[in-house]
């Protein structure tokens, strides 16, 4: 969930070689966390921002959602579900879900720079470079 909608820093805890959850939804890391034995008083903590004084939630804060309701929203954009479908398996209403899907597709735009990798400013060959930075 925050990696797809772009909350998180890209070059603080967005950093990572491998990113092996990542493409989870939150109910999934919740569950894998059950799984794995994580304690249940660390599973039921409740997430916050960190970052910010007021007190609130990151779903408050970020997602305006619960998490479940977020993940099943989420889950019907991804696959391309209408959103009076999604509203009946979430308790929103059909336009609710429809705002919804415009605030992910609209967070996901915003987010797009997050996900690119790193740019060079002069294309270098592997090996072309001596130890005190300068070409061959």
């Amino acid at each position: 969930l925050e990696y797809d909608q772009g909350f998180f820093v890209k070059n603080g805890d967005g950093a990572a070689d491998l990113k092996p959850i990542a493409h989870l939804y939150k109910t999934h890391v919740y569950q894998l966390a059950a799984f794995l034995g994580v304690p249940a008083t660390i599973r039921r903590r409740p997430p916050t921002t960190d970052t910010y004084s007021m007190s609130q939630s990151r779903e408050e804060f970020f997602f305006s959602l619960p998490y479940d309701k977020m993940d099943l929203c989420l889950y019907g954009r991804d696959q391309g579900m209408g959103a009076a479908d999604v509203a009946a398996a979430t308790g929103l209403t059909a336009e609710q879900v429809r705002l919804v899907y415009e605030d992910i597709d609209s967070k996901r735009k915003a987010a797009g720079y997050l996900h690119a990798p790193p740019l060079l400013v002069e294309p270098m060959d592997p090996g072309s470079a001596s130890l005190s930075g300068h070409r061959r």
